[in-house]
């Protein structure tokens, strides 16, 4: 959850302006997932990642095998298969 957004399957649990359906995409190649200016996690071509948001370049969203959210580059990010 961002303060702005969060995923709609938490409607019920926290309260935010927007909510979003997340949409699944797939890795597509290697990409660090970003909370804020710092790296928590480097993800793998094929991981799934479930996009809330893209802004300037930028996917904010689920790093599904992880369970972390965070932001990864929309480029290495692909339709999930």
């Amino acid at each position: 959850m961002r303060p702005d957004l969060a995923d709609a399957r938490l409607a019920d649990r926290v309260f935010a302006p927007h909510y979003a359906l997340p949409v699944r995409r797939t890795l597509a190649f290697p990409a660090p997932l970003v909370d804020g200016t710092a790296p928590v996690a480097a993800l793998e071509p094929g991981e799934a990642f479930d996009v809330l948001d893209v802004t300037g370049g930028r996917a904010w969203g689920i790093a599904v095998a992880h369970g972390l959210v965070g932001y990864v580059d929309a480029a290495a990010l692909e339709a999930a298969t």
